[in-house]
């Protein structure tokens, strides 16, 4: 197993990350943080493989706490977890040491295929312990990048996804396909095919809410969790 510390400090979005990562097979979560000293602390005295590091603490800088952890122990690896979008920032954590790049807000298939990826490159390293050659560099590497939107049907994509499910967690009454639609900026046919894909994946519910005429119109909210 693949031992997480998962270091977030919204307490709700802590709990959510932890429940995706133990719904992954070959991932146990051995504790959970809030700040950077509690992780500092926390890796003093257990096993850690991996951290779901948030990047903004209040008491330091994920990237601050990343090199810390590292230079103690250099086998951890960092999977960073935040909302900036500059990349500037992504070279940074690139340097810090952190192997992937999650954005909030992100959906239990997108983390998935995230930690998925690093256990196939995790598995490869420590089974293969030297390349034979640039290929077999090359490859170890390419499992770690993959391709965006990995996983998700034909014509769909990871962002628009994302955003999506960004405007249900806005929303937590539910939306409809037109709502989802007037929130994304997509037709109503496409807010359809991506809530009806969360739906079949078990990211969102669906419920009937019944008017005065006609069919009932179908609303979707995130799954609880």
């Amino acid at each position: 197993m693949i031992r997480v510390l998962v270091v977030e400090d919204d307490p709700v979005a802590a709990d959510a990350h932890r429940l995706y990562v133990e719904r992954v097979a070959g991932f146990s979560v051995s504790g959970v943080a809030h700040t950077g000293a509690e992780a500092k602390r926390f890796v003093e005295q257990h096993p850690i493989d991996l951290l779901l590091l948030d990047l903004y603490l209040p008491d330091a800088h994920g990237l601050q706490i990343s090199r810390a952890l590292r230079a103690a122990n250099p086998n951890i690896d960092v999977i960073a977890v935040t909302s900036a979008r500059d990349l500037a920032m992504v070279r940074a954590a690139v340097s810090a040491g952190v192997v992937q790049y999650l954005l909030k807000p992100f959906t239990f298939a997108t983390l998935r295929d995230k930690l998925e990826r690093y256990a196939e490159f995790r598995n490869a390293v420590m089974a293969a312990g030297e390349a034979a050659g640039q290929a077999d560099v090359d490859r170890a590497l390419a499992t770690l990048r993959g391709t965006d939107g990995i996983g998700l049907p034909k014509g769909m994509s990871a962002d628009t996804l994302d955003s999506v499910v960004a405007a249900l967690r806005e929303t937590p009454e539910g939306l409809s396909a037109v709502g989802a639609a007037s929130a994304v900026g997509i037709s109503r046919v496409t807010a359809r095919r991506y809530l009806e894909h969360l739906a079949d994946t078990g990211t969102v519910v669906r419920r009937p809410q019944y008017g005065q005429v006609g069919r009932p119109e179908l609303f979707y909210r995130l799954a609880a969790g």
